[in-house]
């Protein structure tokens, strides 16, 4: 699963695996760089233009506009002028998942985690009350003392009698109205999210993923490229590769990543 191309960054925590990025006034051009996560991933346009690439599709995001990245898929987004605000939200499905062998987890959450299926890339303006919610769930939530924080993400919480007890310990302190607030704030959050998967299954936009392989060209191009940056790759080098002529990969390169080779290495 080309593994060279899996983001890394840790998203979340044990604690709240969801997370919630907000990228704005940049100022300069930008592109985040070619990746997959196991996470699904909601893109929410609140100005600006972003152009968005999802398995090798290109499409540009107006305000109130969303994206949805399926788990293992291929995308990067940038701005050519950095005047963009938009926020990304991306969670494992299991985070709403009730394990249970029900119709919801057999016919469309399991499924969605194995790519059987998938959420239609380009979704328009319909998700913007879900967006605008867990945007306002979120910012609600107040930042957990540093020293509480960083003991929390050295260790498990295994049990729900551990939460409990860290509850009771703390019932005099600010931190446990912090505690609270997170717990509340999940539920929320966990709602939202449903409704949001809900949203999409009611308007037919959770389909059969019969696309698995479409960016496969792209990601053995990439993962290329990172295997051999130490040396030069000339055009007529990196087009025997893929048994394609220079002047069709140099412009394939730059229809799908929005550069150029030289520029990407």
């Amino acid at each position: 699963m080309y593994f060279e191309l899996k983001e890394n960054r840790p998203h979340g925590t044990p604690e709240n695996p969801f997370s919630q990025y907000h990228i704005r006034d940049v100022k300069r051009a930008f592109q985040i760089p070619v990746h997959w996560h196991d996470e699904l991933e909601i893109i929410y346009v609140k100005r600006g233009k972003l152009h968005v690439t999802i398995s090798g599709e290109n499409y540009i995001g107006n305000p109130k506009e969303a994206f949805v990245v399926s788990p293992g898929s291929l995308h990067f987004m940038g701005s050519p002028t950095g005047e963009v605000d938009y926020y990304t939200f991306l969670f494992p499905l299991e985070y709403i998942s009730f394990q249970t062998d029900d119709l919801m987890e057999k016919m469309i959450l399991s499924p969605l985690k194995r790519g059987r299926l998938m959420i239609k890339p380009q979704i328009n303006d319909i998700a913007e009350d879900i967006c605008e919610r867990l945007i306002e769930i979120n910012d609600q939530i107040p930042e957990l003392n540093r020293k509480t924080m960083e003991n929390r993400k050295n260790r498990d919480i295994r049990d729900i009698k551990e939460i409990r007890k860290n509850v009771e310990n703390t019932k005099n302190d600010q931190s446990h109205n912090i505690i609270v607030t997170n717990i509340n704030s999940q539920f929320e959050t966990k709602i939202t999210l449903i409704k949001f998967i809900q949203k999409m299954w009611q308007r037919g936009l959770i389909l059969e993923n019969d696309a698995n392989g479409t960016n496969t060209i792209e990601k053995e191009m990439i993962t290329y490229i990172r295997q051999n940056y130490t040396k030069e790759i000339s055009l007529r080098e990196f087009g025997s590769q893929f048994h394609l002529s220079e002047k069709y990969i140099s412009r394939y390169f730059k229809e799908h990543f929005h550069i150029t080779l030289s520029q990407y290495i």
